[in-house]
């Protein structure tokens, strides 16, 4: 109870001192998840490359062996199967066949067929490669808009240095993000890319919290050198931002082990966004303000040259 009334706390830790780290390692971030979108890729579902999709549960323990011996020799192209969630539930993905959409409903009547009356299944979902393409599109343009407008309200609130630093914070958490699902290779759908969505949004929310402490300690200590303006102001907000980091991590944790396997892609990459959001308003939002001249308002006034508020007038 005596650290909820005493917050927030000012820690004095000297985060603009290592901004040489924070920017290294938000580079070999970067960079690593560019290299492993471009080597690895990214395990796209059936909402962006299209195909059949099949969820089925059997009577006991799935034997993958078994039912990929089943599905081998229908002549449906390549099909995987995997588990998903219990022991008892296989998740089945089989590429597009030639024809239209009676050659797909064809294609789920054989696997129907083959699994036979002790398999149960669950769902079944087909899309379109035109579909595909087109919501691989839609979702490339929704994260752009979201991040240009993100960057307008910035602009619009505090100045283009402040949009300029928030808009180099997201793009690292989107980038980030993607190299997560690049190397993980869970399931790229449109649940996950709301979770990439989801994270701007997050992480935009942070780095408001701290630029709205820089400009108010800027208009303070208007003599005082802007690195320290810039370690106060992560200081003075540090206690907020985590506290309210680690409560959602235990929301999210608890989504992640409990909320079953459908979610748990989504849920994994909001996990990592919260950790990496975080990470990028304090380690490189704040100190890429370093690198820009921001401008400094309010009355000057002796005691601020020593680094103590301004007396009201």
């Amino acid at each position: 109870m005596a650290l909820i009334r005493s917050l927030p706390l000012e820690y004095g830790i000297n985060f603009i001192g290592r901004r040489g780290l924070f920017l290294a390692f938000s580079a070999f971030l970067m960079l690593g998840s560019i290299g492993l979108f471009f080597t690895q890729g990214l395990n796209f579902g059936v909402d962006f490359r299209g195909g059949i999709l099949m969820e089925l549960r059997t009577e006991g323990p799935a034997d993958l062996k078994a039912l990929r011996e089943r599905v081998s020799g229908l002549g449906l192209g390549e099909v995987t199967l995997q588990e998903f969630g219990e022991p008892t539930d296989v998740l089945i993905n089989i590429e597009r066949q030639e024809g239209a959409e009676d050659e797909q409903i064809k294609a789920i009547q054989l696997v129907r067929e083959a699994f036979g009356e002790g398999v149960e299944i669950r769902r079944q979902e087909f899309v379109g490669p035109k579909v595909g393409g087109e919501l691989k599109q839609a979702g490339m343009l929704a994260t752009v808009l979201a991040l240009l407008g993100i960057g307008l309200y910035i602009w619009f609130r505090f100045e283009w240095h402040f949009s300029l630093a928030a808009l180099i914070a997201l793009a690292h958490d989107v980038v980030a993000t993607i190299g997560f699902y690049a190397l993980t290779q869970i399931e790229f759908n449109l649940a996950t890319l709301a979770a990439v969505l989801t994270i701007a949004g997050y992480s935009i929310n942070d780095t408001v919290v701290i630029f709205d402490r820089v400009r108010e300690t800027l208009r303070k200590y208007k003599k005082l050198p802007l690195g320290q303006v810039l370690n106060r102001s992560i200081n003075l907000t540090l206690s907020r931002t985590v506290l309210t980091s680690v409560t959602t991590l235990l929301a999210l944790g608890a989504l992640f082990f409990f909320g079953g396997e459908v979610i748990r892609g989504f849920t994994a990459g909001l996990i990592w966004g919260v950790v990496i959001g975080t990470y990028s308003s304090v380690g490189l939002a704040v100190p890429v303000l370093t690198f820009m001249k921001l401008r400094r308002g309010g009355e000057e006034d002796d005691a601020e040259a020593k680094g103590t508020p301004a007396k009201a007038s």
